[in-house]
């Protein structure tokens, strides 16, 4: 049947109540079989015909695209990466599956969660959906009549539905739809220990995997956790195997517009608080799909150091470093501004030492107007002795305008050869031995989150703010580790060395 279009449709229901009572069944009838037809046509439909009280946004759209595709054979490979309760489960492990196999009866489903308790849930409520009245008017699939288990059932027309948790057996089963919902719980990532992930992503190659039907397709729909969790070991074998040509969605809670990808559910007020509450490595993860990793970080989480006390230390000398970017339309690119302090503490032998501690820390996208002004209200907070700008991108005219106004600063050049791993590295042994500290804030979270994932996250300006302010204490002498040669000098006042 030819679908109608939305005018006919429109003619139609301006009309139905005017003419006779036989002409109107021809067009309840008429319009009926449209409803069916969408219905089996368009996942989206179906979902709002099943689901009446559903709230649509954009990115369901996105997925019912996707799922469609894989419907008619032309997606094989799917991951999508979404926040909590953004509809991924009912999505994907409830009106997929019933969708599915209502257009291909004689299929086979296996349907994963990370629990056998979870997974039989979802059995159940497909279970239900198929079996009712409101199905039954678009699909013509009933269950066989042995068909009684939540998590195992099979169709009239031979097809069967499975569902396991994570670690569960399915031998003598195949699929023809493999879907994988949230593998990994939250229990799981709160152990710290990637071995979590590594057994997830044996049991999927050794299990799941190897019981795809020739021609079969994989879904897979999941909250990030991690670098090393099943999303992100599958593209990286992918990667390097360049077998499987997996397609990757991902929906971060925020776009980078500041926009939330469903606002007619999710609030932007409501996301930001949830934000607030939260440590950014896991808003990061599972709200932002950007999951930050330490694998092959130079400076780890772990080396910094904690100032518990909610006031800082007294600082007897302070430097405020500025990385600036090229323009705020260039979505990649922050403005980054730390602010440092060194303070004397007893070291293990009892002697007073020098120690560093980040007293603030900045960063948003500015223009350069914001950014000028926001340099000079830090520049007034702090008070600091020396004022540092990396002379690059938006750097430069910060330098000359501050300077016009009558503000002291030094002027930053990387040297040919000293990239920005190679300055880290040249910071990291202090970071090993102790004597940079961070308070417990959120937005010194941030700052070692940030540098945690370099040089594989997606920002490094912060990081770029810390190595260059620390890299001018260490020039000037005012920190120093057992590690570090001598010098044969005279001790000069600090100050003069910049």
């Amino acid at each position: 049947m030819t679908l109608l279009t939305k005018q006919e449709i429109n003619d139609y229901m301006s009309v139905v109540d005017k003419v006779p009572i036989a002409e109107q069944k021809k067009i309840a009838a008429l319009l009926e079989m449209d409803r069916v037809e969408r219905c089996k046509d368009s996942f989206l439909f179906f979902v709002s015909q099943m689901w009446p009280v559903f709230i649509s946004g954009k990115h369901h759209q996105i997925m019912a695209d996707a799922f469609e595709r894989v419907a008619d054979g032309s997606l094989k490979r799917l991951i999508i990466n979404m926040a909590p309760r953004h509809t991924k489960s009912e999505f994907a492990s409830y009106l997929l599956p019933s969708w599915f196999l209502g257009k291909f009866p004689e299929k086979k489903i296996i349907q994963t969660a990370h629990t056998a308790e979870l997974a039989v849930g979802f059995g159940r409520k497909v279970r239900n959906l198929v079996s009712s009245d409101n199905f039954s008017k678009v699909f013509d699939l009933k269950l066989s009549s042995d068909s009684k288990a939540a998590g195992r059932w099979n169709t009239n027309k031979g097809g069967d539905y499975f569902a396991i948790g994570v670690g569960g057996a399915v031998t003598g089963k195949g699929a023809d739809l493999l879907i994988i919902d949230d593998p990994h719980s939250e229990q799981e990532a709160k152990q710290g220990n990637p071995a979590v992930y590594d057994n997830v992503y044996q049991w999927y190659t050794s299990g799941p995997r190897q019981r795809l039907q020739p021609g079969g397709s994989i879904i897979i729909v999941m909250t990030r956790w991690s670098k090393k969790d099943l999303t992100g070991q599958i593209i990286k074998n992918a990667e390097k195997t360049g077998v499987d040509e997996w397609e990757v969605i991902e929906f971060p809670a925020i776009m980078p517009s500041g926009t939330p990808i469903w606002p007619a559910f999710w609030s932007k007020k409501e996301l930001e608080a949830i934000k607030a509450e939260i440590p950014v490595s896991k808003w990061e993860a599972q709200y932002q799909q950007n999951p930050t990793s330490e694998e092959g970080a130079i400076i780890k989480r772990n080396m910094w150091s904690i100032w518990e006390s909610e006031k800082p230390p007294e600082c007897d000398y302070v430097i405020q470093s500025w990385d600036t970017a090229f323009e705020k339309s260039n979505r990649a690119d922050y403005s980054a501004c730390t602010t440092w302090g060194v303070f004397y503490k007893l070291d293990k032998d009892g002697k007073q030492a020098p120690n560093i501690i980040c007293l603030d820390s900045f960063k948003r996208r500015l223009e350069f107007p914001e950014l000028k002004e926001k340099a000079l209200e830090l520049w007034k907070e702090w008070s600091p002795d020396s004022l540092i700008i990396e002379k690059k991108a938006a750097g430069a005219p910060l330098i000359y305008e501050l300077r016009k106004i009558g503000i002291p600063l030094s002027e930053y050049t990387p040297g040919k050869g000293h990239d920005k791993i190679a300055r880290v590295n040249s910071i990291s042994d202090l970071f090993a031995s102790g004597i940079v500290w961070c308070p417990d804030t959120r937005w010194a979270d941030e700052l070692m989150d940030e540098m945690a994932s370099f040089p594989n996250g997606d920002n490094d300006d912060l990081v770029d703010s810390t190595s260059q302010a620390l890299i001018r204490f260490r020039q000037g002498g005012f920190i120093s580790i057992d590690s570090d040669e001598k010098d044969e000098y005279e001790f000069r006042r600090k100050v003069e060395f910049y």
